[in-house]
């Protein structure tokens, strides 16, 4: 993508340099904002999205455009130097790289005393607990980032409708899944399996459980290196789509039996459980894509978990030691690889995900949203995926 066109002229560049950089590749973002100005100005935004140089340059854009933000990132993927940036900027910023999950949920009780107007949210922890402990009478709704942070936003309406507020499902964009969570989570994933092990793809067996978008990118970009990529998805549509792709397709126990790389992308807990541990073979390095470490069961690894040898930094690689001698390799404690081991998606993927939260946070401020958890409207999709034509063309 062309890298600057559409920055306004008169934009200084933020100090972080990473933040510099990729506010320099991120055209659409700034377009929208600026376009935007005149109904985000004055806001209060209470903000939850990983702390990195992508997130800065959408904050900093907010930020001169007359947003108030506060915001918090999520347990072990904020860069510690962004966020201090950000802080001399004037952000009210509670994260830290070292902070678990205790702490994560203090610095989401911090970040919503602002009382907020409008939130963005990546989970749901966020926007539940400010629904739980009562919204302000001036908030307006907000934006979720994620598949699994819709799913339990839905849930949460269903059993308190009168609760709910406009809330957009950002990940439920067609345009998102495909240019983001296909192209650069795939991207993004393997990089981070590079990065945290140093092994080589072409040759190797993997295993992706769940095709969706994300597990898409992360198997395709696997093949497309040369790896010899198997698949379980519960779905026979995205089933199907794998074979047709390519991929060997099975049950989880199948097709992890022979891998010698596993990746969880399916969203859901536990996936990667007893039985699919059973059948692991000795040496299997185990990585998570999901939003949450809870794809790898990690109480049935510890239970069958005689010692463990850390192979480098903590967490980053850990071999368990089974009671049956085999060792299976955990990286990063299952939590989001192309995050805690690389970079995050791509600044071009990224710079279309946070201009969908920049557009779909200004149509709730506008008013008009009915007040549910739903998609994209349309238009906003409709305009942004022009953009992006001419954009690359």
């Amino acid at each position: 993508m062309p890298e600057s066109s559409a920055l306004p002229k008169n934009l200084a560049l933020p100090g972080n340099p990473a933040t510099a950089w990729a506010l320099k590749h991120m055209p659409l973002t700034a377009q929208a904002v600026s376009e935007l100005t005149p109904v985000l100005a004055g806001r209060r935004l209470a903000m939850c999205l990983h702390v990195e140089p992508k997130t800065a340059a959408l904050v900093t854009l907010l930020a001169r455009a007359g947003v108030e933000v506060s915001l918090t990132g999520s347990p072990g993927t904020t860069h510690d130097d962004v966020a201090d940036h950000l802080r001399e900027l004037g952000v009210a910023v509670f994260t830290r790289r070292a902070d678990g999950e205790a702490e994560h949920r203090r610095n989401v009780e911090r970040v919503l005393e602002c009382e907020p107007d409008l939130t963005l949210d990546n989970g749901g922890d966020l926007t539940l607990s400010l629904l739980e402990s009562g919204a302000p009478a001036g908030y307006l709704g907000g934006t979720e980032e994620t598949t699994t942070g819709g799913i339990r936003l839905r849930e949460a309406s269903e059993k308190a409708p009168q609760a709910t507020t406009p809330v957009v499902v950002i990940n439920d964009s067609r345009l998102k899944l495909l240019v983001e969570n296909e192209f650069g989570v795939g991207q993004s994933v393997v990089q981070g399996f590079l990065n945290a092990t140093n092994l080589m793809v072409p040759g190797l067996r993997a295993a992706v459980l769940g095709y969706g978008p994300c597990g898409k990118g992360v198997a395709d970009t696997l093949s497309r290196l040369g790896a010899r990529v198997s698949v379980c998805d519960t779905d026979p549509m995205r089933a199907l789509e794998a074979i047709l792709n390519g991929h060997r397709v099975g049950t989880a126990a199948e097709i992890v039996a022979d891998a010698r790389l596993v990746f969880t992308a399916t969203g859901h807990a536990n996936v990667l459980g007893a039985d699919e541990l059973a059948a692991l073979p000795d040496g299997a390095v185990l990585a998570g894509v999901g939003h949450f470490a809870w794809e790898i069961d990690r109480a049935a690894l510890a239970a069958r978990t005689v010692r463990t040898v850390e192979y480098g930094a903590p967490s980053r690689r850990t071999g368990h030691v089974l009671d049956d001698g085999r060792e299976l390799v955990l990286l990063d404690q299952g939590r989001m690889l192309n995050l805690t081991a690389a970079n995050g998606n791509s600044i071009q993927a990224m710079d279309l995900g946070l201009t969908l939260q920049a557009r779909c946070l200004a149509a709730v401020a506008a008013g008009g949203l009915a007040p549910t958890v739903q998609p994209v409207p349309a238009t906003v999709e409709h305009r942004i995926a022009t953009d992006l034509v001419e954009l690359l063309k």
